[in-house]
């Protein structure tokens, strides 16, 4: 008998778990028999999209509003077309705004099993999320190994299928040698400094991250400065950093083929000795190529307000949370002055040895080593469903 499986995502990196789990799925069960919605990676594994996944991915309020009308008809046509499909599971990968309403009007109308990827951060903030997620989702994927408590707690299945930052390529020597003739490094010891992907980020922390780094340059001068830039910010970056008064190198990605410059960008995570970043899932991309960390974040003196209140942990940083471990320096908030700063990098630069600790615990907690995250999420949607 067919697997007959509706899966759909709203953003690229749900199309990359998407991709990975609909080849897992294949692999496990020939001829499985794919609808819905997703990019160009869950196309290569051979869905045809029901509409363009671009039109999910829009964030903001400003953004969704002129949509709202357009964006509620797609719910409704995606939930009829499961009901039309009848299968075995729908597959909703993150973008819970759309996907979960999507889920709400199966489960209305229908008994068919979904199945959620990627669960919603309950530990941290908004822990009736997950109850909520309950009346329509009936078994979760989760990318970190503390999460399934959460999310059985209020009454869903829920498997720890590993975090796909584990199934990424590793920098080869080669790689770094290669980057490094690019970028004009030569021989010599650099740092890296990751202002944010996001125009509203990077506007906030250069600004601050400037005076810290020249701070911590006139300790350590012989560590030379680079930026990766994200493709979308990159001219802000430049604009940015001029100010900065220390020549940083900047990487900018733009033009390049995504391979190619994931390939540089890998690289220069692995071969820098150290890392200023703002918050983010950044952290485990440094953790994998073990390089040791200061994160930091300024936030608007309303939004911090709110966001302490909230706050369900002490840390942001999921090297510290994964690891049950404090030794990745945070500069959040208040906190985020060049000052501490400076004084977080000098700290981490002298004795690096717990961090390099806690990035191998947080890398093997989170699955290196063993079966790929996306076979790992098609065995846990099949074991389930029989």
């Amino acid at each position: 008998m067919t697997l007959k499986v509706f899966i759909l995502a709203g953003e690229p990196s749900g199309d990359k778990l998407g991709g990975a789990l609909m080849e897992g799925l294949k692999q496990l069960s020939p001829g499985v028999e794919f609808k819905g919605i997703g990019g160009e990676l869950m196309q290569a594994q051979g869905l045809v999209p029901q509409f363009p996944m671009e039109e999910l991915s829009v964030m903001g309020i400003a953004e969704v509003l002129p949509k709202y009308f357009h964006l509620k008809r797609r719910i409704r046509e995606t939930a009829e077309a499961v009901l039309a499909m009848q299968p075995d599971v729908l597959i909703t990968i993150d973008s819970p705004d759309f996907s979960l309403r999507v889920a709400k009007l199966v489960k209305a109308a229908s008994s068919i099993r979904t199945v959620h990827y990627v669960a919603p951060s309950v530990w941290a903030w908004r822990p009736k999320r997950a109850v909520k997620m309950a009346r329509s989702i009936d078994h979760v994927l989760a990318l970190l190994p503390f999460e399934p408590p959460y999310m059985e707690a209020a009454g869903m299945a829920c498997d720890f299928v590993g975090h796909p930052v584990v199934a990424e390529p590793e920098a080869t020597p080669a790689d770094i040698a290669a980057m490094r003739l690019r970028l004009g490094l030569g021989d010599g010891a650099y740092m890296i400094a990751l202002p944010g992907s996001r125009r509203s980020e990077v506007s906030r922390l250069a600004p601050i991250f400037g005076p810290a780094l020249g701070d911590f340059n006139s300790r350590r001068p012989d560590l030379r400065i680079v930026v990766p830039a994200a493709g979308p910010v990159a001219e802000l970056v430049q604009q940015e950093t001029r100010s900065w008064g220390l020549e940083p190198v900047i990487f900018d990605p733009t033009g390049l083929p995504p391979e190619e410059a994931g390939r540089v960008k890998r690289a220069l995570f692995a071969g820098a000795d150290l890392a200023l970043a703002a918050s983010g899932t950044v952290s485990l991309e440094l953790a994998r190529a073990r390089t040791p960390m200061v994160i930091a974040y300024s936030f608007q003196w309303l939004s911090w307000q709110i966001i302490r209140r909230m706050l369900l942990v002490d840390t942001a940083t999921l090297v510290n949370l994964v690891s049950d471990s404090r030794v990745v320096p945070e500069c959040m908030g208040p906190a985020c002055t060049a000052g501490n700063i400076a004084a977080a990098l000098s700290s981490v630069a002298q004795d690096p040895g717990p961090q390099e600790a806690a990035m191998a615990l947080t890398m093997e907690r989170l699955g290196e080593h063993g079966e790929a995250p996306g076979l790992r999420a098609a065995r846990a949607v099949l074991n389930r469903l029989e």
